[in-house]
């Protein structure tokens, strides 16, 4: 029960990564805030959880609606007391209009970053006012490999999270004299509903080419990956961008076709 006594809240919280970052922290003995704009599905999957002995709750959120932010940090207050983790989860992509960089519609690509990166900026500015005030807490943001390596299409994706990974290390910078730790995961391809609706499988084996571990990753391993920021483990450790993408972008860029000749050997 690492997370014992804690009170977690992490947005987008009603399916894929957001649930199993949920589910983890529950099982740690954590109070677990599910923040969704569905307030009837984070009912559904808290009330699953409930009923096998965990504290979860459910608040409203909406990323589309700035105010959103500051309700559902004072609701959270009100209800537990404090928040001792926040988990920015919220990000969203148009992959029909988010192409290269010459054919991205420009109002696609603004409102993109614009969603994105205020999801982290909001959530955290106001989770920070309070934390500071009961000695400290860990922030941790949701982010994407892609945030690193420059992609042939998806550029409002990517400018979002490259951006949300240089603020991630700037709280880092200006909370720890509050003992506000910020840190960010950054999964790769990962198996989820939205993968399975939004990518091909042409395009997945093609992907996988250039993965070392030759899989996808599982929504419960980038939670394991949370975990270790949320809990007292990390307790010296702040302003990391932590990869959880099965070793995607460490080999060289003819990866795929190398090993593909070497594996017929």
């Amino acid at each position: 029960m690492r997370l014992k006594d804690k009170v977690v809240l992490v947005t987008a919280s009603t399916r894929g990564i957001g649930l199993a970052i949920v589910k983890a922290c529950a099982k740690e003995g954590a109070c677990v805030y599910m923040a969704a704009r569905n307030l009837d599905l984070a009912k559904e999957e808290a009330d699953k959880l409930i009923l096998q002995g965990y504290t979860v709750k459910y608040v409203y959120n909406d990323a589309g609606k700035p105010e959103s932010y500051t309700s559902m940090v004072e609701e959270v207050i009100k209800s537990a007391g404090r928040i001792d983790v926040l988990v920015n989860n919220f990000g969203t992509s148009n992959p029909g209009k988010d192409l290269d960089f010459r054919n991205t519609d420009t109002e696609v690509f603004l409102d993109t970053v614009n969603i994105n990166l205020r999801s982290v900026f909001m959530g955290s500015k106001e989770v920070v006012k309070y934390m500071s005030k009961q000695g400290g807490g860990s922030i941790i943001n949701i982010s994407s490999v892609g945030g690193l390596v420059p992609d042939i299409s998806q550029v409002a994706y990517g400018t979002s999270k490259a951006a949300i990974n240089y603020l991630t290390k700037l709280i880092a910078v200006h909370e720890a004299k509050n003992n506000i730790r910020c840190n960010a995961v950054l999964p790769g391809m990962t198996a989820t509903d939205a993968v399975e609706k939004n990518l091909t499988e042409e395009f997945r084996e093609l992907f996988l080419r250039h993965i070392p571990l030759k899989r996808m990753g599982t929504p419960e391993e980038i939670a394991e990956a949370v975990f270790y920021f949320a809990s007292d483990e990390s307790a010296y450790t702040t302003g990391q961008i932590l990869t959880v993408s099965g070793g995607f972008g460490l080999a060289t860029p003819v990866y795929g076709d190398l090993s593909d000749k070497t594996s017929r050997r």
